[in-house]
């Protein structure tokens, strides 16, 4: 099975201009088979996710938060759970504007202290092609870090994978998918 699926969503439980309601639609129509909702911890409400089941999809939603880590600066990793597996991924790292050696030392010193298994190399949806290089081991994913709705869906992953949130994130940590980009 093909599934399309999105890693980096923001909404009004954050800095994000829709609610989840909207966020699903949007998503929903544009085919993804699941989303990531992944609100900035400095702004999320504890009870932020606890109504996603009433909420009428066929699409999973994995509740995810971005973290804000102080590292040398301030960088942002997503925390995505699965059931069992976790997901995390070192988010925009060209909006830090910094030499690409100074971002090899950020990497290096975070998986020091979280076990990073992805890098961005999209800001905004928009392809960073310096941060889909080899020197980085950790694979690179695309995604839309949508906040509006005219971010909503300008790149994304696919990949052949069951319906299975632990398996979806395995496959991923696998690199077995295919970068997507408008």
């Amino acid at each position: 099975m093909l599934l399309k699926g999105a890693l980096h969503i923001h909404t009004t439980c954050s800095d994000g201009k829709r609610t989840i309601a909207e966020t699903v639609r949007v998503y929903e129509e544009m085919g993804f088979d699941f989303i990531a909702l992944t609100d900035h911890d400095t702004l999320l409400r504890p009870d932020s996710y606890h109504d996603l089941a009433s909420i009428p999809t066929d699409m999973m939603i994995f509740p995810g938060i971005e973290l804000t880590v102080f590292e040398k600066g301030y960088v942002h990793i997503n925390r995505i759970p699965g059931d069992r597996e976790v997901l995390h991924i070192f988010n925009h790292p060209a909006e830090l504007d910094l030499p690409f050696p100074k971002v090899m030392e950020r990497i290096q010193s975070l998986k020091n202290r979280y076990p990073l298994d992805a890098i961005e190399i999209t800001s905004k949806g928009f392809k960073t092609p310096e941060y889909d290089v080899p020197e980085i081991d950790l694979v690179k994913v695309a995604t839309d870090d949508a906040h509006t709705r005219q971010m909503c869906g300008r790149a994304w992953i696919e990949m052949a994978c069951t319906r299975n949130r632990d398996r979806i994130i395995r496959t991923i940590q696998a690199g077995d998918y295919w970068n997507c980009y408008v």
